[in-house]
Parts: C-alpha cells; sequence; structure tokens
C-alpha cells in the first residue's frame, strides 16, 4: 500500500516533480497561441504554417495519450514519465533553436509525444504513492498548482514574447525539466500494475493518430482543392473507419467501443466534441484578434484572456457541487450557451477595442460558462461506466477533447475565408474573425441541445479534486487507470 505522507519531505518533493512535469505540458497547450503572430512574422510563415505549429502538437498528444498511460502502468510510471519529461524538454529545446517553420513544425509535434508519455503519469504517480489518507489532499494541491500554472500561462507567454523573445516560450521548459528530473529520481517510488497483461494496441494508436493527421491536412490545405488534398481527406476517412474495425476486433484494444454502449457516455463525449471544438478555434483565433486586429503587444493579449482561467480555477469546485445536487442537466445545457453568448459579444473585439468595456465582458461571459459547464461534464463521464473503468472513461474524454480542438483549428479558417496571409492584414482577419464566431457559437448551441435531450441525472457524482479544481481551457482533466491493455482499465482516485 502506498505509504507516503504528504507532510513529508519526501512527500513534498513529489508534489512539486508532478507539478512541474503536469505544468510543462500544461503551459504549452496554452501559451504557444499568444506567440504565434511573432513566430509567424520571424520565420516568414503563412496562416497554414501557424496552424500546424498548433496542431502539430495537439495531433500526437491526442493520438498518444491512452497509450502513454498504458505504457506507464506496464513498464513504471515513473519510468515513463520521466522519458516524458526529458523527451518534452528536447524537444522544446529543438522548438526554441528552430529556424524555420519545417523544423518547428516537426519539433512540435515530438513535443505532443512527450506530453502523451508525461501527462497521464503526473497524476498516476500522486495516486500510487500517497497514503490514502493524504490522497485526496496532495490531488487537490496538484490541481490547483496545475490550475494557477493554465492561469498565469498566457501572461507568462506575452512577458517572454515581448521581452526575449517566442523561442523562450519553448526553451523555458528546459530548466523545468532539469529541476523535475532530479528531485523525481531520488524521491519518487517506482509504481507499475503487476497484472498487466496482453499486447500493447500500437496499431490502433498509430491509426486513430493516422486518421487525425491525414483529416488535419485536408483541413489545413482545403483552400487549395488540389488532388492532394481530396486524396488525403479520403485516406484519413478511411483509416477512421480501419481504427473503428481493429478496436472492434482486437482482443486488448486502447479504446474498446463497447465503453459507448452508455447512452450518456456516448451523449458526454458529443457534448465534449462540440464544446472544445469551439474553445479550440475561439482561444486560437482571440490571441491573434486581439494583437493582429486590437493592436495589444504579446504581453497585454496575454493578460487579457487570465479572467477565464481564473474564473474555471475559483469557482469549479462551487459548480461541481452544484451539479451534485441537481444533476448535470442543467449546468450542461446552460454552460454553453454562455460560452456561445461569449463568442458573440467578441465581435465588439475590433480596431482599437478598449479592454474594460469591449474585451473583459466577453471573457467573463465566457469563463462563467466554462465554469458551469467543466466540472458536471467530468464528474458525468466519469459517472457513466462502472467504477472500474471510470480511468478509460476519462482518457476517451480527454482525448475527444483535444482531437475536437486540433480539428477545430484546421477547419475554422477554411470555413471563415481566411487566406493564408491573413493574419498580416488587420482588415482581413478582422473579417474571417467575425464569420468565425458565429460558428463555434453555433458548435455551443449543438452542444446543449444534446446535453438537454440526452444528458440524465448520473448514479453518483464526482467527488475528486482533480474534477474540481480545473484551469486548462484546452480539455477536461484526466483521471489516472490502469490500463491492463485487455480492458481491464480503472482506478478509483
Amino acid at each position: 500500500m502506498p505509504d507516503v505522507r504528504l507532510s513529508s519531505t519526501r512527500g513534498k518533493q513529489i508534489l512539486l516533480t508532478t507539478v512541474l512535469g503536469s505544468s510543462m505540458a500544461l503551459l504549452d497547450s496554452t501559451v504557444v497561441n499568444v506567440a504565434l503572430p511573432r513566430i509567424g512574422r520571424d520565420l516568414n510563415a503563412d496562416l497554414a504554417a501557424l496552424q500546424w505549429t498548433v496542431n502539430a502538437y495537439m495531433l500526437t498528444l491526442a493520438g498518444l495519450i491512452l497509450l502513454g498511460g498504458s505504457l506507464g502502468d506496464r513498464y513504471g510510471r515513473r519510468k515513463i514519465f520521466l522519458l516524458g519529461v526529458v523527451w518534452f524538454a528536447a524537444a522544446s529545446l529543438l522548438c526554441g533553436l528552430a529556424q524555420d517553420t519545417t523544423v518547428l513544425i516537426g519539433a512540435r509535434a515530438l513535443q505532443g509525444v512527450g506530453g502523451a508519455l508525461l501527462t497521464p503519469g503526473s497524476l498516476a504517480l500522486i495516486q500510487a504513492s500517497f497514503h490514502p489518507d493524504d490522497r485526496a489532499r496532495a490531488v487537490g494541491l496538484w490541481s490547483g498548482f496545475g490550475g494557477i500554472g493554465a492561469a498565469v500561462g498566457p501572461f507568462v507567454g506575452g512577458w517572454l514574447v515581448a521581452g526575449p523573445g517566442w523561442r523562450w516560450v519553448f526553451l523555458l521548459n528546459v530548466p523545468l525539466a532539469l529541476v523535475c528530473v532530479p528531485v523525481a529520481l531520488r524521491h519518487v517510488p517506482e509504481s507499475a500494475d503487476g497484472g498487466g497483461h496482453g499486447r500493447f494496441d500500437v496499431l490502433g494508436a498509430a491509426l486513430g493518430a493516422l486518421a487525425l493527421a491525414l483529416v488535419t491536412y485536408a483541413l489545413i490545405e482545403g483552400r487549395t482543392a488540389s488532388p492532394a488534398v481530396v486524396v488525403a481527406a479520403a485516406a484519413g476517412v478511411a483509416a477512421g473507419a480501419a481504427f473503428v474495425w481493429v478496436e472492434k476486433h482486437r482482443p486488448d484494444p486502447m479504446m474498446p467501443l463497447d465503453v459507448f454502449a452508455s447512452r450518456q457516455f456516448t451523449a458526454v463525449n458529443l457534448v465534449t466534441l462540440c464544446v472544445y471544438a469551439a474553445f479550440g478555434g475561439f482561444f486560437f483565433l482571440t490571441a491573434l484578434q486581439l494583437q493582429v486586429v486590437a493592436g495589444y503587444s504579446p504581453l497585454r493579449a496575454g493578460t487579457a484572456l487570465l479572467p477565464t482561467t481564473l474564473l474555471m480555477l475559483l469557482f469549479s469546485a462551487r459548480s461541481g457541487a452544484l451539479a451534485d445536487r441537481i444533476g448535470p442537466r442543467v449546468p450542461l445545457t446552460v454552460g454553453p450557451l454562455l460560452c456561445a453568448a461569449a463568442m458573440l459579444l467578441m465581435l465588439r473585439v475590433g480596431k482599437d477595442a478598449h479592454y474594460l468595456t469591449d474585451v473583459l465582458p466577453a471573457l467573463l461571459v465566457m469563463g462563467a460558462g466554462m465554469v458551469t459547464l467543466v466540472a458536471p461534464l467530468t464528474a458525468t463521464v466519469l459517472a457513466s461506466v462502472d467504477t472500474s473503468r471510470a480511468g478509460l472513461a476519462s482518457g476517451v474524454n480527454n482525448a475527444a477533447a483535444r482531437a475536437a480542438g486540433l480539428i477545430a483549428v484546421a477547419a475554422l479558417p477554411l470555413l471563415a475565408g481566411m487566406g493564408p496571409d491573413a493574419y498580416r492584414s488587420a482588415d482581413a482577419f478582422d473579417a474571417a474573425f467575425r464569420r468565425a464566431m458565429p460558428i463555434c457559437a453555433a458548435a455551443l448551441v449543438v452542444g446543449s441541445v444534446l446535453a438537454f435531450a440526452a444528458v440524465s441525472r448520473p448514479a453518483v457524482g464526482c467527488r475528486r479534486p482533480e474534477c474540481r479544481t480545473h484551469g486548462s481551457t484546452t480539455a477536461p482533466p484526466l483521471e489516472p487507470h490502469r490500463n491492463r491493455t485487455g480492458g481491464r482499465t480503472g482506478r478509483d482516485g
């Protein structure tokens, strides 16, 4: 039985290294958006290259995060976590040194691989190390510090871009890793699932990632309507169909399809796809709108985004408690509608926009909407399956949210009619932004209707701290799981 106490020196060091590791991946999911205009200018990149700078990371992270958790369970959570930290830091160094967009995009894809290795292991190490009496408080602290990191991430990114330069958005991860690795080696105990058996679903992971990559390419390059785009789109659909077939017929699938037998689980994941697609498009385009059109500096643009994540950090626990009392249908219906209203309010943000009267109201409404829906969404996902499969359900939901954001960043500029040089022209970008925000709002309305029609009160609410103290705008909380590669997945935290 895990016996590390939170008050001990070892307990504090475990908490430190897991917070540092998870913060690396969490920060890079949010701060890069603020750096995009400077990256585009310095590397002479078109809009498609900026989309790939964001999406290359999300692609490998979304495609491999379920496999990353399984590797930790089999070979040792500390070992895979540390491999992810070192891998992530090396890829970050390569990002920071990149002299062209090809190298930068490739390095971002490698970053996503590192993120898929370290992200599931961070919380799993806490669950596997601390004494049961201290575990909930340790997870709460981990979630709280992670939420603070998510809140200040855009501010830090803006400060780095405006000061030493955008390369330090990536290079900052190297000193974090240099602190994290030796502390983990000295203080974090190794843990693994001794009952692991079967083979890893490498084929399923590869097909899933390939499908996402091909569809993303087709959407980003879709404005050219070239034969290569048509072939990529068709091949992406075929790869997706092959992924479903493999997962249905393998004895040890990465994503057992029978988990979708739960109507509630399927409904909540459809809501997740709608809302996180809208969030992904919103935060990608808003960081550009504030700088390209409103004339904000990177620091001011990053600071402008603080209210949303601060509201999530401060009030998610109260939202989760309310959902426990009244059920998830109302929060999951109202939350997306609030976020949709926020996106329509963003239409007020144009040239010379005033922060207090134009930007802040939209971000406050956005934060209120995310507070309303994120904790109930996570609780409903975990309650919609058997306790033994909670880890699997959380992993699928987390991957779905990341994939939705990935597709949105690829598709939204195409749907809004953004040309390859749109971000270099305030007028062109503003016009496309005004077409894009109603599309995001429409996706949220669809999510709200789905929640109202298909979500019912779950049998048990989520009382896990990681569901309640949450500041990430890119994906819902990830519950650690013990994936035995044979479908027996889950760990009740």
